[in-house]
């Protein structure tokens, strides 16, 4: 039987195969098996050349080697990651295609991460930071921000969020609530992993009164089944979603603003942010939580 790479070597399933290298490189880096994932690079790459494709499936190379605590071995694939990303960006812009930024702002989140395993965390917050600087204006600004926190925003005074735009009671400047433990929540209408998190803080409000909750959202120009929305149609759709999956938090504030998810760096939603009572943040957390994990964390606010 011909293998998809042998058709694809033979000009038959080109599209196949450049749609099937970045799945195909990424279970074999989270396996463990860096040679296999670096062949399948190296044949899609002498198929096609350093395409935004080669990027984003070379750059699990280093995901996978994050993963696995190899740290130099992944810093070495988030540098050669960087490097043929470097070239491709000399004849366009970084935000011209979608699968270039993915690749690209992996490399620079594994490089940071990396070095923070290795011990090296204030380098690699100096790294991000320069990083933040000179991609700021692009796509994965919001990207290098999550792992700027995930270094350095536990333990430092809240940042305040933008107020211009809310669902719900108008929100209150978070430095405004001190004295009260809070949780934030960063939501999107589409997120499934929202829609779990929800009932669970629901839940923690309910056992621990005084508990305040602000659901900072965004637009993302779509709707229901990805049709297109304008502004005001997708605020209320979202308003909708709110209404039907949050009914318990509906008392809670939900800013709008985009600016908050890229100051936040909420790439991942959810986002929480626990804030005690002195307005220090206490966690940091891209991703949900299940209950047995939250709950401790937000009794813990309460006696600080």
């Amino acid at each position: 039987m011909r293998t998809r790479w042998m058709l694809a070597a033979m000009g038959l399933i080109a599209m196949t195969a450049g749609a099937a290298i970045v799945p195909d490189v990424r279970a074999a880096a989270m396996k463990g098996d860096f040679a296999a994932g670096e062949k399948l690079a190296a044949e899609f790459k002498k198929a096609n050349g350093v395409t935004g494709e080669y990027v984003e499936a070379f750059s699990w190379l280093g995901r996978g080697a994050l993963a696995a605590k190899q740290y130099e071995k992944a810093i070495a694939y988030a540098d050669e990651t960087r490097a043929v990303s470097l070239e491709l960006l000399k004849s366009r812009k970084l935000d011209d295609e979608k699968r270039l930024p993915i690749g690209f702002g992996a490399s620079i989140e594994v490089h940071g991460q990396a070095m923070a395993g290795q011990g090296r965390r204030t380098e690699a917050i100096a790294f991000l930071q320069k990083e933040l600087a000179a991609y700021r204006g692009t796509s994965i600004r919001t990207r290098i921000q999550k792992n700027l926190h995930l270094l350095s925003l536990e333990g430092k005074v809240v940042p305040e969020i933008e107020i211009r735009e809310w669902l719900g009671a108008k929100p209150a400047p978070l430095g405004s609530l001190k004295g009260k433990p809070v949780v934030m929540f960063f939501w999107a209408h589409w997120c499934g992993d929202c829609k779990f998190q929800g009932p669970i803080l629901a839940r923690l409000r309910r056992e621990n009164p005084g508990l305040t909750v602000v659901m900072p959202t965004q637009r993302y120009g779509y709707g229901k089944g990805g049709a297109d929305l304008g502004p005001a149609e997708e605020l209320k759709y979202i308003d909708e979603v709110r209404k039907e999956f949050y009914g318990e938090l509906l008392d809670a504030s939900a800013p709008v603003s985009e600016e908050n998810f890229k100051a936040w760096g909420s790439s991942t939603t959810p986002t929480l942010v626990l804030v005690d009572k002195k307005g220090i943040v206490r966690l940091y957390h891209p991703g949900r939580l299940a209950y047995d994990e939250l709950a401790p964390k937000v009794r813990a606010l309460l006696g600080s």
